[in-house]
């Protein structure tokens, strides 16, 4: 199935659901914090976020769920819940599945897309079944098993941990010299390393809303590549929106980000990450389904090209939480594929 098909599918599936009144969404809890590697960025995600929905009149408050229990979240009267919790505990499902289980509306996709994008190796093998591109990969248990995977697909490599987010514990190397410090950096964090092939060329990223795909945005740093100090730290990094050279890459950047997001079941918000190859190919890297909402961060930024500004991006963020659950049942008539 083409991006194209499947970005069409998505824009009919999923649409808006318009509230213009902020009693509508009853109390929101902020979730932000918890205990993973991106708790820092999370807990600036979250005051940004809080701070943005109370001056649009939403009574929200700000919950650390690695500081209050869920003995009382069940019992504070939370209608839906806002999730900015980056990371392990935040981004993989299990927060997903604890709100289903209280009952509790939230933003952003379900459970099972959640465990799927932060599973970069599962979410790639769904790409490559779908025939959407992206770099060549093995999924290591072991540092021997690492050093085949490398031997196999050649340099130059990034290797990086299997389940974590902004490029956390991830190394891009040149040569078989840099591999044993980067696959024991990424082991800190993980389990399981993925190694994959580093395609040269332009970072991108596209975010999408309620359905929609923003406009993409470039990204250049000076660093060796756009890790957690680039994202987060650095005054240098760059950012040009929209990020491709002509209308045709863009529509077809932002197909693909879309055929990507609802390849893994995503819904509501979430980025796109692709590497666009010397030659002008496109590579999907993984999906974000929690993306930053920092100063730093991106979605903000393609929002504002959009005409979007940041409160209003967070009431639209808000606003997945209200949506209806889609339509899973097969079209009457069609069994067994006839």
């Amino acid at each position: 199935m083409s991006g194209q098909v499947v970005a069409s599918r998505r824009q009919t599936r999923e649409a808006r659901s318009l509230v213009d009144d902020p009693t509508a969404f009853g109390r929101v809890a902020v979730l932000f914090g918890g205990d993973s590697s991106e708790r820092s960025v999370s807990l600036e995600t979250g005051a940004a976020v809080l701070d943005a929905l109370c001056a649009k009149g939403v009574d929200a408050v700000g919950w650390d769920p690695a500081e209050r229990t869920v003995a009382e979240l069940a019992a504070a009267g939370i209608d839906r819940a806002w999730i900015a919790v980056h990371g392990a505990g935040g981004e993989d499902g299990r927060l997903q599945g604890l709100l289903e289980y209280l009952d509790i509306p939230y933003t952003g996709s379900g459970v099972m897309a959640s465990a799927l994008a932060m599973d970069k190796g599962r979410s790639k093998r769904l790409f490559t079944a779908a025939g959407i591109p992206t770099p060549e990969y093995r999924i290591a248990g072991t540092a021997a098993e690492a050093a085949q995977a490398a031997d196999a697909i050649g340099y130059p490599l990034v290797v990086k941990p299997c389940h974590e987010g902004s490029s956390v514990g991830m190394s891009k190397l040149a040569a078989p010299a840099e591999l044993g410090a980067a696959v024991t950096l990424a082991f800190e964090y993980d389990d399981e390393v993925l190694v994959e092939r580093c395609i040269e060329g332009r970072e991108l990223t596209v975010a999408i809303l309620q359905g929609e795909a923003l406009p993409s945005i470039r990204i250049e740093t000076p660093r060796k590549f756009y890790d957690f100090r680039a994202k987060y730290e650095s005054e240098r990094t760059t950012y040009h929106c929209p990020g491709t050279a002509d209308t045709a890459e863009e529509d077809h950047c932002r197909e693909l980000a879309l055929a990507a997001f609802t390849e893994l079941g995503c819904s509501g918000w979430g980025r796109v990450d692709f590497m666009a190859g010397e030659s002008g190919g496109l590579y999907v890297l993984e999906v974000n389904t929690v993306p930053g909402m920092t100063s730093h961060s991106l979605v903000p930024m393609a929002a504002r090209e959009a005409g979007m500004d940041f409160g209003s991006l967070c009431w639209r963020i808000l606003e997945t939480s209200m949506r209806e659950p889609l339509a899973l049942t097969p079209p009457r008539g069609v069994a067994n594929g006839a």
